[in-house]
């Protein structure tokens, strides 16, 4: 099995970051915007379409709120086996450390996973890291 992490450094506090990262359906407008082109949400679960063009169907598996982490699992598709999760950790005051793993099967699939996620890694630093939109 292929193990990918990936960690990073939102500059917003961890209450907010957290309010993004667990509003699962809404992964194309607050976490991941332009890397999630759409979400259509499913009873548990969502099926997402990447910037790339790649479909995937994403399972819930666990919202933790004391522990600021969620877990999710691919169904279908190439992956016999995937799982991921995403946790925060407060990192003083205005600051998120993130923190994004992935176990994957077959293991051939660990390159092109690892480098939609170092993608993403990069957009939902930015995304989290902006600061509030004023209301028009």
């Amino acid at each position: 099995m292929t193990t990918i992490y990936k960690e990073f450094i939102v500059e917003a506090g961890i209450d907010s970051a957290w309010d993004a990262l667990r509003d699962f359906n809404a992964v194309h407008q607050r976490l991941a915007p332009g890397f999630v082109v759409d979400c259509k949400p499913g009873e548990g679960s969502r099926t997402v379409t990447f910037a790339n063009g790649m479909v995937a169907q994403e399972v819930l598996m666990g919202i933790h709120e004391a522990a600021h982490r969620l877990s999710y699992t691919v169904v279908g598709g190439k992956a016999s086996h995937h799982l991921a999760s995403a946790q925060l950790f407060a990192e003083g005051e205005g600051r998120t450390r993130f923190v994004w793993i992935t176990d994957v099967l077959p293991d051939a699939l660990g390159d092109y996973i690892d480098a939609m996620m170092t993608q993403g890694s990069v957009i939902m630093q930015r995304a989290l890291s902006a600061p509030p939109k004023n209301p028009a």
